[in-house]
């Protein structure tokens, strides 16, 4: 076998003969090491590995700034992990003492700190979103509930998102990022490729770097992984908005036996459950997987996708349930929010005008007129022709054509027309025999 003496650095690793190599901090000793779980089911903790093929690898210093200064937490030590339902549980009551959330939100979130550690078993996840004004909670529940999950990365909407590129793609694990909806408009197009991107394994970011010669290197970075966001609004992109688990803070009065401040026991109660939490990431790593028949009925399949790897770990069918009703409702409101758009109007204008359209299509100027209708005493500004004809081709990316000196809705269209229609929540009846 080859032997590299080169060492090389690390923060974790799965071999392919399925041995767990994950790094521990030792925060009161200033020390770091490897904790190494084997196929055969033996565990330690060792100063460095060396891999199969030969490579010897280290851990990263404890003097390095993100692992010294808390940016990044890490287990100290391997726990007893116990019984799974008893760490749910523990995980839970540790929310529950510091965090007011909705009871089955509660439920989410501590199954989502066990989802955080075994992550990578998965193709598909789901984000976990805090969002209310200042002052509802939001930053008491990201520190929380991140300082329980694996690898949590520590980021506000204020940081450089640089930074952030190349964290997620050293140390993987869980971006727990407040304020994730500030207003400058190159990071948030830098911020949206990373949350766009990491849902699904796979999909690195490309960004073009420069080496010592200045010559163009362009680099890929993974950023696939759990996220924990807290945000005041919502994100513009539809398609980003329905990556995310949401808790809306701040409706209801704090509890009466939450404290105002943050004890420091917490970070000693969290550590401990991160190492009962790296137990159960070699327990269960390479025993779970996606479970198709966990998924529900009645939402969109993005949504289904992403949660199913949350439900696939919940083993209370009756939680499971309560999980699948939240995310229904969900849904629903995403229906109710599509149909009070103007893209909703417009389609719905398309609906009502392609009734009695015979011809080629529906014409566009039938279309607006239908929009006069809709929105008559509404305060939406009037929409041209030539604006309604750009919703059409841009937002709802169905084709126009010319014919007979008229732009009109081709009838091919009908089917997406259909099935626009359902996702927006509108009703189509039968259209008069079109020729």
């Amino acid at each position: 076998m080859p032997f590299h003496t080169d060492a090389v650095p690390a923060v974790s690793r799965v071999l392919i003969d399925g041995t767990i190599i994950e790094l521990i901090y030792d925060p009161e000793r200033l020390e770091t090491a490897f904790a190494v779980a084997r196929p055969d089911g033996s565990v330690s903790i060792s100063p460095e590995f060396q891999t199969p093929s030969g490579e010897r690898l280290i851990p990263y210093s404890a003097k390095n700034n993100l692992i010294a200064s808390g940016c990044v937490l890490l287990p100290s030590d391997l726990g007893e992990m116990g019984d799974k339902g008893d760490l749910v549980e523990a995980v839970r009551a540790f929310i529950h003492r510091y965090v007011d959330l909705s009871p089955v939100f509660e439920e989410i979130a501590a199954h989502y700190v066990l989802l955080t550690w075994v992550y990578d078993a998965f193709g598909e996840l789901p984000y976990l979103r805090f969002r209310g004004d200042y002052g509802t909670g939001k930053t008491r529940a990201l520190i929380t509930i991140g300082s329980l999950c694996y690898k949590p990365f520590f980021a506000s909407g204020a940081s450089t998102v640089s930074p952030i590129f190349h964290v997620l793609d050293a140390f993987g694990g869980t971006l727990v990022l407040d304020e994730a909806d500030f207003r400058f408009s190159d990071a948030t197009a830098e911020l949206t490729k990373i949350l766009n991107n990491g849902t699904v394994a796979g999909l690195p970011v490309l960004r073009t770097m420069t080496n010592r010669h200045r010559e163009l290197n362009p680099q890929a970075f993974s950023v696939f992984g759990p996220k924990i966001i807290g945000m005041r609004e919502g994100f513009s992109d539809r398609a980003l908005e329905s990556r995310f688990l949401t808790e809306e803070t701040g409706h209801n009065p704090l509890r009466p036996d939450i404290s105002i401040h943050l004890p420091r026991s917490l970070k000693e109660e969290a550590r401990e459950l991160r190492n009962r939490l790296l137990a159960w990431r070699f327990h269960a790593r390479h025993a779970v997987a996606p479970d198709p028949s966990r998924l529900v009925d009645g939402v969109a399949p993005r949504l289904n996708q992403t949660a199913l790897a949350l439900l696939s770990i919940v083993d209370d069918a009756t939680l499971r349930d309560r999980i699948a009703a939240e995310l229904v409702r969900d849904e629903a409101r995403t229906v109710s929010e599509r149909g009070s758009s103007i893209e909703a109007t417009v389609l719905a204008a398309i609906c009502e005008a392609g009734r009695s359209a015979t011809g080629a299509g529906i014409s566009v100027s039938a279309i607006t007129n239908a929009v006069s209708r809709i929105t008559s005493g509404d305060s939406q500004e009037y929409l041209s022709p030539k604006s309604v004809g750009s919703i059409i081709r841009t937002k709802l990316h169905l084709a126009t054509q010319k014919s007979r000196g008229i732009y009109v809705v081709p009838h091919t269209e009908r089917a997406r027309i259909a099935a626009l229609a359902a996702r927006y929540g509108i009703l189509v009846e039968p259209a008069s025999n079109p020729q």
